[in-house]
């Protein structure tokens, strides 16, 4: 969902000579039996959370205060299964059931959803913005480890699906509706930052081989700084997006 507006700066790695693996195609990377797993995995996670995007869209849609905003967000819901529907087709393709694959993160991701339910359309629209930019941030971070054919993949999912900068619009001109509102938003969205890190952290320390692909391939295994340093750049983003709401971080 980045914008050329909201867009973050690039992730660690992206500006250097590819080696490794990321010089690799699927076809030689996949050999790897522990990259692989770590891929079903991304892939997985990345496909859930497509679709759960496209749901909470679509339900999104009902708190709409005009026909205009309520099709807005149906053609943004629209997009986001698009993407889920390529990364389902992306793993069928390499012999691996999608359904499997999605199955270790829908807890995580539910619960997500479940705690961070939005009580209004403004709550909603801080909700997408900040939560999807997250993830956005995390999977643009493992992209830069991963083989071209994925790698392109991924960064195709992740293309913007308009709501950044419909997200930035809407939530400015309530604010200035009403000043008040800022507050109650800068205090949901720090809430939605918490959550949405606590969850990352979990879902990457509890998948081995993606934890190790995400740093490099140490031997081993999580390196709780790499990722640590690795957090710290999504925080520095958030921040960032919170300034172009027009709320405090």
């Amino acid at each position: 969902m980045e914008t050329s507006d909201n867009a973050t700066e690039p992730v660690s790695g992206t500006d250097e000579e590819l080696t490794g693996i990321a010089a690799q195609d699927w076809a030689a990377a996949s050999t790897d039996p522990q990259y692989r797993a770590a891929v079903v995995d991304l892939l997985g996670a990345l496909a859930y959370g497509e679709l759960a995007a496209f749901e909470r869209l679509a339900e999104d849609a009902k708190l709409a205060p005009t026909l205009a905003d309520k099709a807005e967000l149906a053609k943004m819901a629209s997009a986001e299964f698009h993407h889920f529907e390529r990364l389902r087709d992306r793993l069928s393709a390499i012999e691996t059931d999608p359904t499997a694959a999605m199955e270790p993160f829908a807890t995580a991701l539910d619960e997500f959803h479940r705690q961070t339910a939005p009580s209004d359309w403004l709550e909603g629209l801080v909700k997408a913005y900040v939560g999807d930019s997250i993830a956005s941030d995390f999977y643009r971070e493992v992209a830069v480890r991963l083989d071209s054919d994925t790698r392109g993949l991924v960064l195709a999912v992740l293309d913007d699906t308009g709501h950044g900068n419909f997200a930035v619009e809407k939530v400015r001109a309530a604010i200035e509706a009403d000043p008040r509102v800022g507050g109650r938003l800068a205090l949901w969205a720090r809430r939605l930052m918490g959550e949405a890190l606590s969850q990352a952290q979990r879902v990457v320390a509890e998948r081995d081989a993606l934890s190790t692909m995400l740093v490099g391939g140490v031997a081993g295994g999580f390196d709780l700084a790499a990722v640590g340093e690795m957090f710290t750049r999504i925080t520095k983003a958030h921040t960032k997006r919170m300034a172009a709401l027009g709320l405090a971080a």
